[in-house]
């Protein structure tokens, strides 16, 4: 028999302590992952060591947030569509108004468009307080489309999401634009702790950035996206901290830049897309609010701050991982080493030796 509320349980452990400092964030934490891939955890963990060793740590600046929405009307023609699109702009504090009457944290803080034919794509643009914002940024813009559909002439219903949001796919607009928190992340890591520590140098750092992150990303036909493994730390962070794990699609968009300093390595990971919140959906579990708590993101903090403190967390997370592994990846056979040191039982490895 089914249980419909049974949990799968995903193998977690905290990893660190991680230093972080920046524009939203001064602290020092361990991080919790939930992940089957076992070597994730040392190898965030080496990560993690290196911002311990860091004079400033992992210097994390929050750039921008905002969650967003489109929705999609018909016109007569394109003329109808620009017209309606020029009424919408005008009445932007008119809307606002709508959003507020029907949310007490969604604040309605940009407004864009794109028009295609007779179609008329409308994004709209919210801040959300603590929550990620999926449901609240629905919400608003459903009271939006029926308010547009009822003021602005020649338009017609076409869809409460028109996919110029752009919500967990993979866009050049969400990069260009941004959708949830915006963060960079920044390391300078001293020569003798990349030589002690990572095991190379600043100088292979950077030139295996150029040509794996950069130049094979492009040969790849990568959209608005530079990194090795973004995708694998942001699940790992998102399934122990209940957010919605289908967000790394976009959440994993991001570049990776690393240059040799002297011999010093900096090193700096920047995610436009990073999606989280501190409560709504998927916070209930046990869990999930100890993680949170242990965190420090359920403190009592004017709104939005615990949502930014764990959005600088998971950013932070990402550096730790992606460092490692591009350290790992400048030396022959050590990444397929440390799977089979860590992944691969005794049994298994004595058969297939």
């Amino acid at each position: 028999m089914t249980d419909a509320h049974a949990i799968a349980g995903v193998p977690m452990k905290w990893v660190g302590p991680l230093r972080i400092s920046g524009n939203v964030a001064t602290t020092e934490t361990h991080v919790p992952l939930a992940t089957y891939e076992s070597p994730l955890w040392p190898s965030v963990g080496r990560g993690a060591k290196v911002s311990m060793l860091a004079p400033d740590g992992i210097v994390a600046t929050l750039v921008d947030e905002r969650m967003t929405r489109s929705v999609l009307v018909e016109a007569r023609d394109a003329q109808t569509a620009y017209a309606a699109a020029q009424n919408i702009h005008a009445r932007t504090e008119e809307l606002r108004e709508v959003v507020r009457g029907c949310s007490r944290f969604a604040e309605l803080i940009g407004i864009r468009h794109e028009i295609t034919a007779n179609l008329l794509f409308v994004r709209f643009e919210f801040s959300t307080g603590d929550a990620s914002g999926h449901n609240m940024a629905t919400l608003a813009s459903d009271a939006l489309l029926g308010h547009l559909l009822e003021t602005v002439p020649g338009i017609s219903y076409g869809s409460i999401s028109g996919n110029y949001c752009t919500d967990k796919k993979a866009t050049a607009i969400n990069g260009i634009l941004g959708r949830g928190k915006n963060v960079v992340t920044e390391l300078l890591v001293p020569r003798e702790v990349v030589t002690d520590v990572l095991h190379t140098t600043a100088a292979k750092v950077a030139e295996l950035n150029i040509r794996k992150n950069l130049l094979g990303t492009l040969l790849a036909g990568g959209i608005r996206s530079a990194n090795a493994h973004f995708a694998n730390m942001l699940l790992g962070f998102y399934l122990a901290t209940g957010q919605d794990a289908a967000n790394i699609v976009e959440g994993s968009q991001g570049i990776t830049m690393a240059e040799d300093r002297d011999g010093d390595l900096y090193f700096s990971c920047t995610l436009p897309n990073l999606i989280v919140g501190s409560v709504g959906n998927g916070k209930g579990l046990g869990f999930v609010e100890t993680n949170l708590t242990r965190l420090g993101c359920r403190a009592e903090r004017e709104t939005g701050a615990n949502a930014r403190r764990l959005a600088v967390i998971a950013a932070a997370t990402v550096l730790c991982g992606e460092l490692s592994l591009l350290a790992a990846q400048t030396n022959p056979g050590e990444l397929m080493q440390a799977h089979v040191r860590l992944e691969r039982d005794h049994k298994t490895a004595k058969v297939g030796a």
